[in-house]
């Protein structure tokens, strides 16, 4: 069976960075320009800044695991590349859009594949007022702070802020508390993919906030408005055996 055009990158972590050499002893060396597959090589963090790289390029993703966390990432193996990228599935995720103001009305846009999350800066908690299609649902919100997530990235800081997995075929988005104090019950709440959520930081004078999309940060911000970009995908590929939406489903009985 004969392997595409397969380019190899790798992070700066020792495991990544053997493997690479190997890798590419094996197979060659391709610039990821003339690719038909992108192999990253490193853990889920590594995985995040291919998609970021590559977002656009209508090339899917095949990571091997050589980092720490590898929830996004296949085993890692030398020998039989070719038979398992033929028979890889495919997963397609869909990021959301960040588009954030501050106080002098500058507008900046990021986007992300696991999540936008608002954090206070300061000793003292979020104020934020919360609304989903143009209905304000919550006028006032006391926490460290709020996050929103697609189903991919609700094992990650979504899960630890003790939000709900999400099925990877569900079409629905995770809204949900950073260690909310008023109201103190609330706990989130699940969103159509399509909504549009509006968030204002209310207060900013004394309760500065910034607003993160995966690992791109803007500071002091006064409001942030998020929504599912359809009209940009990215391919991940994962074998058979390691199916990311098996992956996803059984986290969920995870004791």
């Amino acid at each position: 069976m004969s392997l595409p055009r397969v380019a190899f990158v790798a992070s700066d972590a020792e495991a990544a960075q053997l493997a690479l050499v190997e890798l590419r002893r094996e197979y060659g060396t391709i610039d990821p320009k003339e690719a038909e597959v992108i192999v990253p090589l490193g853990g889920d963090g590594f995985m995040l800044e291919t998609l970021h790289r590559f977002v656009g390029k209508g090339v899917p993703i095949f990571g091997m695991h050589r980092g720490s966390v590898g929830f996004l990432m296949n085993p890692y193996q030398l020998e039989g590349l070719a038979d398992r990228l033929a028979t890889a599935q495919p997963v397609i995720l869909y990021p959301l859009q960040m588009t954030t103001w501050d106080e002098h009305g500058t507008i900046e846009k990021a986007i992300a594949f696991n999540e936008v999350s608002l954090l206070r800066e300061t000793r003292q908690g979020a104020k934020l007022k919360i609304a989903v299609d143009g209905v304000v649902r919550l006028e006032e919100l006391m926490a460290d702070g709020i996050l929103l997530s697609t189903p991919v990235g609700s094992t990650a800081y979504n899960l630890s802020a003790q939000g709900p997995i999400i099925p990877l075929d569900a079409q629905i988005l995770a809204l949900t508390p950073i260690s909310a104090f008023r109201p103190r019950r609330w706990r989130g709440a699940l969103l159509s993919h399509r909504a549009k959520v509006r968030i204002d930081c209310l207060e900013t004078d004394k309760r500065p906030m910034s607003a993160v999309a995966d690992f791109t940060e803007v500071r002091d911000v006064t409001a942030v408005e998020i929504e599912e970009m359809r009209g940009i995908s990215m391919t991940l590929l994962f074998d058979r055996e390691a199916n990311l939406q098996e992956r996803v489903f059984k986290e969920q009985f995870m004791t």
